[in-house]
């Protein structure tokens, strides 16, 4: 499809269109008949010709886990998934949006970056695993995932939601002494349910992710990380770091845009 082609949604509103891109977004008008599917795996831009409806996806970028605190090692907290967010009927408003694609938390314990179409949509980073008191890194921007607890008394809780984003708390975890086997700790919050609590000496379970197609293939985006894993977080999925070692990071976040 021509990117000046401007069809009419059934609503009345024009389908928008764009007239150029930044950043090297891979660009597919095969996949899905009749739609321009452009994926961004990392930050640019796009312009907009003519303003109106679309598909938009963004996830967050993923927190990563920790290996501070009491638990440490392979017993310490899963990181929060990114913010998920996705709108079948999107209005972009025309002229050139900047689009940011947030980068997953570093490892040893650090939240996620948010990811953004210009100001009109928000998919908010995922906590870092770690701690025994609620703080914001913890927690989780705006529609992201709590990061899973170190402590008995954590529960680390998503943010508040922001555009749609979704957000789960991150699981509790267990602490009986330093050093001890049963500590354990708690999975990151996922955009489709919880972290699961640890018990002892068994670590939480990473919060689930959710499904979307809109790439054309079925993926599983923005799900939280597992207590004591040394898993990196996927790149390009918003989905939290295990918490094992400190060497663990939270994956990048993504952005899709489908006009036609």
């Amino acid at each position: 499809m021509s990117p000046f082609f401007n069809p009419v949604s059934a609503a009345g509103i024009p389908k928008a269109t764009y007239t150029a891109t930044t950043g090297s977004p891979t660009i597919d008008t095969s996949t899905r008949a009749g739609k321009t599917i452009i994926k961004y795996a990392g930050s640019g831009s796009i312009t907009i010709g003519t303003a109106g409806s679309c598909e938009v996806f963004l996830a967050g970028g993923g927190g990563s886990g920790d290996y501070t605190g009491p638990v440490g090692g392979s017993t310490a907290p899963g990181g929060g998934a990114g913010g998920y967010l996705y709108n079948t009927s999107a209005y972009l408003s025309s002229g050139t949006l900047t689009v940011t694609v947030g980068a997953g938390g570093a490892a040893a314990g650090n939240a996620g970056n948010g990811s953004l179409i210009g100001s009109q949509y928000y998919a908010a980073g995922g906590g870092r695993g770690g701690g025994n008191t609620i703080t914001a890194a913890n927690a989780g921007q705006a529609g992201g995932s709590g990061g899973g607890g170190t402590g008995s008394s954590a529960s680390y809780v998503g943010g508040i939601s922001l555009g749609g984003g979704i957000g789960n708390s991150g699981g509790t975890g267990v602490f009986v002494g330093s050093g001890n086997g049963n500590n354990a700790g708690g999975g990151g919050g996922g955009a489709g349910g919880a972290g699961g609590n640890a018990s002892s000496g068994v670590n939480g379970t990473g919060g689930a992710g959710l499904t979307n197609s809109i790439t054309g293939s079925s993926v599983i985006y923005c799900a939280g990380a597992p207590g004591g894993s040394s898993t990196n977080g996927t790149v390009n999925t918003g989905n939290g770091g295990g918490g094992a070692g400190g060497t663990t990071t939270g994956g990048s976040g993504y952005v899709v845009i489908v006009l036609g």
